[in-house]
């Protein structure tokens, strides 16, 4: 509860004081979080309604360290006084909507939360986003969501209606397949699904690079956050249930990667590449097996730092190029060479690359669904092979050949684009020594 104060007293903050204050006090405040350790599924520092055990813990500290990044890559908006202030403040109501959201210990107040954080999300892209479509990609976001929380609204009304709790520690009963698809079908647009993934392209092409990060490091975890803690209510409608969305899924990640091999717009292949990815969280969680619930939320923390820090990268090649274009970016190498090497760091850990903390949550993955059926080992072998491939072909494409004769000059990277790359590339590679931590939660 302290945390969720300390975020209300920054509110002043953003409206009296310099963006780098607020920025810095997100960073102390993601540092002051890891002494709340959880190291096991134990709910501790448990108040009124709010409490962490790992799950929540871990989401929260991607939460405060994404946010305290974005502001880090946006100074575009400080440079330019582009209500930069009205910026900060949505920040950090986003990040106050997020906490509560993960850490809530009530059903409800999780879905209130739930539904409160894409309101900031909505005004980041709409606002500062950079087409006019920007208002159709915010609508896409917000009807697409909206449309599947009403049902679930109701089943949990249902719910408290019939067994009068909605704390997740009780939340035991078997039910039917009507309430499974009500309850869950809000999470699996979130996530989002394949046939239901059409809003993220759209919001994350027209978003501004921090609301890109925010999208892919955690907005797109909260689904896979609710599923992991509402699936216990379905153990025995799921084992007849589950296959259909385990091989959408799957299947769905191989069509994705496909589709990423023909992206001419940077930013919309790494969109597509988190499709992809969360295809596979879903296909784990879906297992119900312990080794897919470790490996899905390896794979969501993983993919936040390493998809938020591949929009920095597309947003600091925009800034210099005005081009989003992969036919246009070309040949960086020769202009940019610095700013490279970190394109292939996190090209390689896009694909699974040791030592990234990508490739424990891949073999976590993969062993969960192959467990679960050695027939889905075709379509994750595709997955595997096709994630390298467009990796590949954006690294390449951006990086190599001859350079656009319209660049007229291209300034260096600075020292904030660095240090913003360093935040994403290190904890993501220095997981791994500690893998193990985030087995302990169930």
């Amino acid at each position: 509860m302290k945390f969720v104060f300390s975020l209300i007293m920054l509110i002043p903050l953003c409206f009296i004081s310099e963006y780098w204050l607020v920025q810095f006090i997100f960073l102390v405040l993601s540092f002051l979080y890891l002494f709340n350790i959880s190291l096991s599924f134990v709910w501790v520092s448990v108040s009124y309604f709010l409490g962490n055990d790992l799950l929540s813990f871990s989401l929260v500290l991607l939460s405060f360290w994404i946010c305290s990044l974005m502001i880090l890559a946006s100074e575009k908006i400080f440079k330019l006084k582009n209500y930069s202030n009205l910026f900060l403040f949505v920040m950090v109501n986003l990040m106050i909507s997020l906490f509560m959201a993960f850490s809530s210990m009530n059903l409800f107040i999780f879905y209130l939360f739930f539904e409160i954080s894409l309101i900031p999300t909505l005004i980041l892209i709409i606002g500062w986003g950079y087409q006019p479509e920007r208002v159709e990609a915010g609508i896409y976001l917000l009807f697409y969501t909206l449309f599947v929380s009403l049902p679930m609204m109701v089943a949990i009304f249902f719910y408290y209606e019939n067994w009068f709790s909605l704390d997740f520690y009780f939340l035991t009963k078997n039910l039917n397949f009507f309430m499974y698809l009500c309850m869950n079908f809000v999470f699996l647009v979130k996530m989002p699904m394949f046939f239901v993934h059409l809003w993220l392209p759209k919001a994350h092409v027209e978003a501004p690079v921090s609301g890109s990060m925010i999208l892919a490091g955690i907005m797109l975890k909260l689904g896979g956050y609710g599923l992991m803690r509402l699936l216990g209510l379905f153990l025995e409608i799921g084992m007849k249930f589950n296959l259909i969305f385990i091989i959408i899924g799957v299947m769905g990640g191989f069509f994705v990667s496909l589709i990423c091999l023909r992206q001419s717009d940077i930013k919309s292949l790494i969109a597509y590449s988190s499709v992809a990815h969360m295809g596979l969280v879903l296909g784990g969680v879906m297992t119900l097996n312990i080794w897919g619930f470790w490996g899905s939320l390896v794979m969501m923390l993983a993919h936040g730092l390493c998809s938020s820090g591949l929009f920095c990268l597309a947003n600091m090649t925009y800034e210099r190029m005005n081009s989003r274009s992969v036919y246009l970016n070309k040949g960086m190498l020769n202009l940019i060479p610095s700013v490279s090497l970190w394109w292939f760091l996190l090209s390689s850990s896009n694909m699974a690359a040791p030592p990234s903390f990508n490739l424990v949550g891949e073999i976590m993955l993969i062993n969960s669904l192959v467990g679960f059926s050695p027939l889905l080992m075709l379509f994750l072998g595709l997955v595997s092979f096709f994630s390298a491939a467009y990796s590949l072909f954006l690294y390449a494409y951006s990086q190599h050949g001859k350079v656009y004769s319209g660049v007229y000059s291209v300034y260096s990277g600075t020292f904030r684009e660095y240090l913003l790359l360093f935040l994403h590339w290190f904890p993501l590679n220095i997981l791994i020594l500690k893998g193990e931590v985030f087995m302990l939660w169930i």
